[in-house]
């Protein structure tokens, strides 16, 4: 209750604190390239129910959707989706998703089913046991993760192989350890991150 009321709090005052700045990094998607401001996807929330995960849309509109993974210097991404990725500005439509409950601010980070499906049972029913979050300790190590991605040979493989266990190792021991405390600290090392 006490995390939930938090996150209903902090997402309600993130979002009218920063909605001078979301309405103009949608006007900017808006001038900068066609389609939608919003862009949406199925990632699997708490007990293994799907949801839509809501980001700024970074990429061109017509992008193959069956590509899941951003890769070093992607052509699909956009001229302004370049700055909002670098300072994670595209995931801040993630409050929305607090706001209505498939997600928290703090907690493992949702994946797509394809990705879910390669978790071992018991380490999936854990992870799967909670709230999916907008970030946690995976996300701070992996905040360059498409350059990582960009030095692979095979950048799908290089995912599931080696960058997938190690933010699971990271989403296990998130659940054992949650606490309001750890949430906090979580946030302020994002925070320190991604602000220059």
């Amino acid at each position: 209750m006490t995390k939930r009321a938090f996150d209903l709090c902090a997402s309600a005052i993130g979002v009218l604190l920063l909605s001078p700045l979301l309405a103009a990094i949608a006007l900017w998607i808006r001038l900068d390239s066609k389609g939608p401001v919003l862009f949406r996807q199925v990632r699997v929330g708490r007990y293994g129910v799907p949801f839509d995960i809501l980001k700024f849309r970074t990429m061109a509109a017509q992008s193959d959707p069956q590509r899941l993974l951003t890769v070093g210097r992607d052509p699909r991404i956009t001229r302004a989706g370049h700055f909002l990725r670098k300072y994670k500005l595209d995931e801040l439509p993630q409050l929305f998703n607090v706001l209505a409950g498939t997600m928290s601010l703090v907690g493992p980070r949702p994946e797509v089913p394809r990705y879910v499906a390669c978790y071992p049972p018991r380490e999936r029913e854990l992870v799967l046991s909670v709230k999916p979050g907008v970030t946690d300790w995976a996300s701070i190590l992996y905040k360059d993760e498409n350059a990582i991605l960009g030095q692979a040979l095979d950048p799908e493989q290089a995912y599931i192989d080696t960058i997938l266990p190690t933010k699971l190792a990271y989403y296990v021991r998130y659940v054992h350890e949650r606490s309001f405390w750890v949430d906090l600290r979580i946030l302020v090392r994002t925070l320190r991150a991604i602000v220059p």
